[in-house]
């Protein structure tokens, strides 16, 4: 009795509750303690040894299984809570002087810095600044002179181009006078600029009945005024003031005083103190007509004086009364005039038929000032001893050798007083330079050399009046020394 008494109290005492934890997979970082806290735990099922009575019977399979799902949710929770559970003994370790394992050692702040410090530092980014401004100022004017430097070399570039032959009409401007448009060819003369190319204004002049150009910088439009005025001026003159000016400067020729009115010369003289920086020239168109029609009424006067119709002439006279007559000159004492004007004013006069003359005068005259630039620099630019001409210009000569009998003719003219017909003589014996020296190679002395060429035939002109003569020693002489002589300073 009194153990079955001990055995049921052993049943009522309380046993200890055993988590089964599953083993977790090992890994390398190291491991920490992770403590239960209370808030953690589960709950467990007990056994104790009250009665069948107030609990009914769990079979121990059944128990079994419900402490290993019991041990499942346990550590889950513990591995819920593990990470602020060891946040939380990782803070307590430092703060109980401890290393802490899982931060990183804190920085040491930097120590504060002193006013000059901070004072000098700021004078450095000062001049760091002022230094990287000074560069890219440096590299925009750089920049900037580089593309002033391009557009100056582009425009000097069509400039030149302007001032070609082939271009340099484009860019003239030929100013009329509307006084010369309002006379017999002033259309004509406005088409024929046109057709050339260049462009036309119609502007009042200080000149009458004239005509000016003004050349435009390539890049300027053509309807722009603007222009650089050139100095050429041509004047065109009527026939009637041409002998009436020419007329009084015979009559002071003859009189000998300067009261017979304004001359020819004092006329031009006049505009070029007006103008002194224009080139003048004159034009007059119909003076052959003039000297015509004088020359018929001189002959209708003297078949009136010889059939006597002096009496009817002067009745016709009478009832038609005649326009104002020009003074009569002779050609004699027309060109006196003239001569007098160009010796004293450098103007020179250019007499024209009609006006389809005058209009070509002037489309020639425009191109002539158009290319005057291009020419003064191609003269400038080449050497005195250099003659620029279509015979000294050089000779082409092609693969197949032909034009190399022209440049050993040009080379034998190029002696002193050879003409073409000696050169013609000469090539027709010895065809080439080398065919020359084999013959003077071939001579025993020097004096057979001096002589080979004095007896060729040179032959002048052609037919009856054809005439033939010897080339001479002196010439045999000189082509001797050219292709002979090594001396540099030999003369020939």
């Amino acid at each position: 009795m009194d153990s079955f008494t001990d055995s049921n109290s052993d049943l009522d005492e309380e046993l200890p509750v055993f988590l089964h934890i599953p083993a977790q997979p090992q890994s390398s970082a190291p491991s920490h303690p992770k403590p239960i806290t209370s808030s953690a735990r589960c709950p467990v099922m007990t056994i104790s040894s009250d009665s069948e009575d107030d609990t009914p019977y769990v079979p121990l399979a059944l128990r079994l299984k419900q402490q290993q799902d019991q041990g499942r949710g346990v550590s889950s929770c513990i591995m819920k809570k593990s990470p602020t559970s060891f946040t939380e003994i990782v803070t307590l370790q430092h703060e109980n002087g401890h290393v802490n394992v899982s931060e990183s050692p804190a920085k040491p702040k930097p120590p504060k810095r002193t006013a000059e410090e901070i004072q000098r530092s700021k004078q450095e980014a000062v001049r760091r600044k002022q230094e990287r401004e000074q560069k890219q100022e440096h590299k925009d004017k750089q920049k900037k002179s580089r593309e002033e430097e391009k557009l100056q070399r582009k425009a000097q570039a069509e400039a030149v181009k302007a001032l070609r032959p082939e271009e340099c009409v484009k860019y003239m401007v030929a100013v009329v006078d509307p006084a010369l448009l309002q006379l017999q060819g002033g259309g004509a003369l406005l088409s024929s600029l046109q057709d050339l190319g260049c462009t036309c204004a119609i502007e009042k002049q200080p000149l009458p009945r004239s005509v000016g150009w003004r050349r435009r910088t390539p890049g300027a439009q053509a309807a722009d005024g603007d222009g650089v005025p050139q100095n050429d001026v041509v004047i065109q003159m009527t026939v009637e003031d041409f002998i009436s000016l020419s007329h009084s400067y015979i009559q002071e020729e003859i009189t000998g005083r300067s009261e017979c009115g304004r001359t020819l010369t004092s006329w031009i003289q006049e505009l070029q103190r007006r103008h002194p920086e224009k080139v003048l020239s004159l034009v007059v168109i119909g003076l052959e007509q003039y000297f015509r029609s004088h020359k018929a009424q001189s002959q209708k006067k003297l078949r009136e004086a010889v059939v006597g119709e002096e009496q009817e002439g002067a009745k016709r006279r009478k009832k038609n009364p005649p326009a104002q007559r020009l003074p009569e000159l002779s050609r004699v004492q027309v060109e006196e005039a003239v001569i007098h004007l160009q010796l004293h004013t450098g103007v020179s006069v250019r007499f024209l038929s009609t006006w389809k003359d005058f209009t070509e005068h002037i489309t020639m005259a425009t191109k002539a000032v158009a290319e005057a630039p291009f020419k003064r620099e191609r003269d400038n630019s080449a050497f005195s001893f250099c003659l620029e001409s279509e015979w000294a210009g050089g000779q082409k000569v092609e693969r197949s050798g032909r034009g190399l009998l022209q440049v050993w003719r040009r080379q034998v003219q190029q002696l002193h007083r050879v003409s073409a017909d000696m050169a013609s003589a000469l090539l027709a014996s010895f065809p080439s330079p080398r065919l020359l020296t084999q013959a003077y190679s071939s001579c025993q002395t020097e004096k057979d050399k001096m002589a080979l060429l004095s007896e060729i035939q040179i032959r002048r002109g052609e037919g009856v009046t054809s005439t033939v003569r010897r080339v001479g020693p002196e010439l045999s002489k000189r082509m001797c020394v050219l292709l002979t002589s090594v001396d540099p300073e030999q003369t020939l």
